[in-house]
């Protein structure tokens, strides 16, 4: 992916950059609040629009939000068989490979936070996708369900090698899920290699 940079009400955001991941590369982006890191996430899963530039990607991306993105009127399996057009049974064994069996009937509101994100995680698997993007997706976890959900990612990622970019500001949870780790930084934002 190319850009020549964003800006938003004139104002500079994101400064020109190039982005490439290998597949079943995973990247970790880190960088400050309000850097732009999530903005850039949103561009390449194509949730904004308002940039110039080139944006190479596979045809199937999943992407996992700082906050589980599920549908609070639908059922766990609803949530999986909607989204991703999935049978029962391939429900059934998703659920399970996240640890929520026989959790389908059970509605997002009637998880913990951890299981709402163990759901997300299992949809985006689910989904098959060339390219994942995760949001900072053990944010706000205590650090032994981070440690279970990070063991989670890594054990799908295994299954189902994957090209993931994950936005974190944890240095050593990139360290662990990442083989690069890129930073985002300066106004206008650019990229920059950590390792």
């Amino acid at each position: 992916m190319s850009l020549p940079g964003l800006a938003f009400d004139d104002k500079p955001v994101l400064g020109p950059l190039v982005l490439t991941l290998r597949p079943g590369e995973t990247v970790a982006l880190t960088g400050p609040s309000g850097v732009g890191k999530t903005t850039l996430m949103r561009i390449i899963a194509g949730l904004e629009n308002r940039h110039d530039g080139h944006i190479e990607k596979p045809e199937r991306v999943a992407m996992v939000f700082q906050e589980p993105t599920l549908m609070p009127w639908r059922s766990v399996a609803d949530n999986l068989a909607i989204t991703l057009g999935l049978s029962q049974s391939e429900i059934a064994k998703v659920l399970q490979e996240v640890g929520l069996d026989g959790r389908g009937t059970a509605f997002p509101n009637q998880l913990s936070l951890g299981q709402q994100r163990r759901l997300s995680l299992a949809r985006a698997f689910a989904g098959k996708p060339d390219l994942l993007l995760l949001d900072e997706p053990f944010v706000s976890l205590d650090e032994k369900l981070a440690d279970e959900m990070m063991t989670l990612f890594e054990r799908l990622r295994a299954k189902r090698p994957v090209a993931t970019l994950i936005v974190t500001h944890a240095l050593d949870e990139a360290t662990r899920l990442a083989s690069r780790i890129l930073e985002l930084s300066g106004s206008p934002a650019r990229l920059l290699t950590r390792t």
